[in-house]
């Protein structure tokens, strides 16, 4: 239909309960002192929230005078900013449903366009992704020719994944000490289509789902474009309180739990064996599914490699645990080859529902998986052993460029967590990039907004002489000065 905006929902789709409280909103905002007229300031201010992605689409503002109230300012301050989000294309209203966020017409936001950017001269610390050696990736496609040659006289779709990549993901898993079939793995397009299959099987809009928090941002958008309430455990700073783990699966019943317990991204952390086994159990007793993230389990630098999260339950009891991996990590995620471990009969559900929107993955690309796979004892100490010599790098640059910064040192995976000791996460990574230099936040980690702006996730996955340098930058950005807000304008609503 002409003049229609490609970015609104279909008719009923607004009605989902998916709302922004008005405190929410108000602690997301910039103090408007100073900044005349304070309804365009407003407008220009919300706008950019949802471009950031730190206001999500199709979710309903705050009521006017409910934020009018929340801002102490006036009514008819917050309409007229309303209104110049309509004229923009930020927002639509449907009668009698309130306004509702949107994208314009054009417009890309800057998630997609942070991903775009040119890196010339910009280190990109935004993602904790590892490269291929060219050499590496040369040997590799030069033994699968072969094989790929014997199948390009077959049709070529495989929506399980290939056997012979099944059965090598079925004996990694025996060998990490959980006995698996071929018929219990499903390969997929990343771990994130992993969960993403898993998510749309298992789980409906307004379904409870429990997670991390922080946790990985792009399982948490994936929560949010589902439509499904998160319930939020909180990380202390040694690890997992699990008696709040266990109190919530069993007070508010989750249909499901995502959970990275191998060098959690982006604290490092790492579960300890009984705490997984209280964990199953718990889930067991409210008949919740685990869908255990094992992406960074092979990053092991300082501990031995952690066995399956589902190897630590009682006999019988991994029957609701989905685990997802991929080579994203280990080796690099231009292949797209993930998988998830399930009981084979939801392994045939979730093809199925794999077939709706995609018939299988590339041939070459997990091909190129097997031949890397069955050369992992030869390739992965290597790549283990520069995990270890860049962490040191970076270590070492931070001590002596921001010394007031802290972390604790993980034992594994692939990024730091660092405490800035002041609010500030948010303004240092959009001064960075004027130095050249990528980064994500605090904040894009949590599961709410308003936290983590005294955090940073810086990853090691850059030579030494580029963490280094992406060091200096953001000293000589810290140098320059950033603003911290006002303690009024600070989230008080945030526990």
């Amino acid at each position: 239909m002409a003049g229609s905006n490609p970015s609104r929902p279909a008719e009923g789709a607004g009605r989902t309960g998916r709302v922004l409280g008005s405190r929410q909103l108000a602690a997301l905002l910039p103090d408007p002192a100073g900044s005349r007229p304070v309804y365009r300031h407003l407008a220009r201010a919300i706008g950019a929230l949802i471009l950031d992605g730190r206001i999500a689409l199709h979710v309903r503002l705050p009521a006017e005078r409910e934020l009018a109230v929340a801002l102490n300012t006036s009514r008819a301050t917050v309409t007229a900013a309303y209104d110049l989000l309509r004229e923009s294309g930020h927002a639509y209203s449907r009668q009698g449903s309130g306004t509702w966020t949107a994208l314009p017409e054009g417009a890309v936001p800057r998630e997609v366009t942070r991903r775009l950017a040119p890196l010339d001269t910009t280190i990109d610390l935004a993602r904790a992704a590892p490269g291929l050696p060219e050499r590496v990736l040369a040997d590799a496609l030069h033994r699968v020719a072969p094989r790929l040659g014997a199948h390009a006289h077959t049709p070529g779709y495989h929506p399980y994944g290939l056997p012979e990549l099944r059965a090598a993901v079925a004996g990694r898993f025996t060998r990490r000490g959980l006995a698996t079939v071929p018929e219990q793995v499903l390969v997929t397009s990343g771990a994130q289509h992993a969960l993403t299959l898993v998510l749309g099987l298992l789980c409906r809009p307004g379904d409870r789902v429990m997670t991390e928090n922080p946790s990985y941002p792009n399982a948490l958008e994936a929560l949010r474009r589902a439509r499904l309430r998160t319930v939020s455990v909180p990380m202390t700073e040694d690890g997992w309180d699990v008696e709040i783990v266990e109190s919530t699966l069993r007070q508010t019943v989750p249909q499901l739990a995502y959970l990275i317990p191998d060098f959690h991204n982006p604290t490092g952390l790492l579960m300890p064996g009984h705490e997984r086994a209280r964990v199953l159990r718990a889930a067991r007793r409210s008949g919740t599914w685990l869908v255990v993230d094992e992406t960074l389990a092979d990053l092991a630098l300082d501990v031995p490699a952690p066995p399956p999260f589902a190897s630590y339950a009682t006999p019988g009891g991994a029957g609701q645990v989905v685990t997802v991996g991929s080579m994203s990590k280990t080796h690099w995620g231009g292949l797209r080859i993930g998988w998830l471990r399930a009981p084979a009969r939801l392994v045939t559900e979730l093809a199925g529902q794999r077939i709706a929107t995609d018939l299988g993955g590339s041939v070459l690309d997990q091909l190129l998986a097997l031949d890397l796979l069955e050369r992992d004892e030869e390739l992965l100490p290597a790549r283990l052993e520069r995990l270890r010599e860049q962490r040191a790098a970076l270590v070492t640059a931070l001590s002596e460029r921001i010394p007031r910064w802290t972390w604790r040192t993980p034992p594994g995976g692939l990024s730091l967590w660092v405490d800035l000791g002041e609010p500030i996460a948010s303004a240092l990574a959009e001064r960075a990039l004027d130095h050249g230099v990528r980064i994500e936040g605090g904040a894009y980690f949590a599961t709410e907004p308003g936290v983590f702006e005294q955090r940073l996730r810086i990853p090691y996955t850059m030579p030494p002489d580029v963490l280094r340098e992406a060091v200096h930058r953001m000293a000589a950005t810290l140098a320059g000065g950033l603003p911290i807000p006002s303690a009024d304008r600070r989230p008080n609503w945030v526990a």
